[in-house]
């Protein structure tokens, strides 16, 4: 089982070098780390903090939007462009199980991912390192921001990977990639501030809108690097909401949602005749 699974993983890492999917995924986030790294130096003087901090606080940022894009464009066609170049119905006359296809994908995948998120954040923190110094918690927190930023990128990989189960072609699944970007990135956070506004710091702000705020993989995210630092949340201006919910909640939505995601697109791929 293990043989079978690290065959598909290797088979789909060499289609990700060979697309060079691996090499741009790793120049955008260098390039984009970079410029919010130098572009976001001028508070560090205002709020007291090292240039790495101010850094770990846009790289954040980044991440919620860029990541998650990201692994959707990478998985929207994982299932549907197989089935549709007739490579699915190929493997499955092998003696290789839906899930152990779904796992090599998804190793390869992440380990893609995991490469582009170190080069960048970690080439832009050794730059902030350099320009502007650093502390064991700015580090902390650069290390912190990467290994979460990773498993928000398997979260979106395995959503990635139901959508593309389900669509009936690689066009309907890239369509329907990003229809969930949208929602998970931009309208999910309208809709909150809507319903803030509306309650007027009523029983919904007080007790139900932290919540809501964690069930969404891009804001537990944050939220869950904005807790670990005093100045993070300062530098972002969350230190209200990040006061507002517990430290364990955060941890507790990350760790989950890449399993219950993985857990969709399995039940997903069940459905789908090569």
């Amino acid at each position: 089982m293990i043989a079978r699974i690290l065959a598909i993983a290797a088979a789909e890492a060499r289609i990700a070098i060979r697309n060079r999917w691996v090499a741009i995924a790793s120049v955008l986030m260098l390039l984009f780390s970079l410029a919010l790294t130098f572009a976001g130096s001028a508070p560090t003087g205002a709020l007291g903090v090292d240039l790495l901090t101010v850094s770990v606080a846009s790289m954040t940022t980044l991440s919620v939007y860029l990541v998650p894009l990201l692994a959707l464009l990478l998985a929207f066609d994982a299932i549907a462009g197989d089935v549709e170049r007739g490579g699915l119905a190929l493997i499955l006359t092998y003696p290789v199980s839906r899930s152990e296809l779904l796992l090599g994908k998804f190793l390869a995948h992440v380990g893609a991912l995991a490469v582009a998120i170190m080069l960048g954040f970690g080439m832009s923190g050794l730059a902030a390192w350099i320009s502007g110094g650093a502390d064991a918690a700015s580090l902390f927190a650069l290390l912190r921001l990467t290994l979460s930023a990773v498993a928000l990128g398997a979260t979106f990989l395995a959503v990635g990977y139901a959508l593309s189960a389900l669509a009936r072609g690689p066009g309907a699944a890239a369509g329907l990639a990003i229809v969930v970007w949208v929602v998970f990135v931009a309208l999910y956070d309208l809709g909150l501030l809507g319903a803030l506004v509306f309650d007027g710091g009523g029983a919904f702000t007080q007790q139900v809108f932290p919540w809501l705020l964690i069930a969404n993989p891009a804001d537990a995210f944050r939220l869950f690097n904005l807790a670990g630092s005093d100045e993070l949340a300062l530098a972002t201006g969350l230190s209200g909401a990040t006061g507002a919910i517990p430290g364990w909640a955060a941890i507790l939505s990350l760790a989950a949602w890449p399993v219950v995601a993985f857990g969709l697109a399995r039940l997903a791929l069940r459905r789908v005749e090569p």
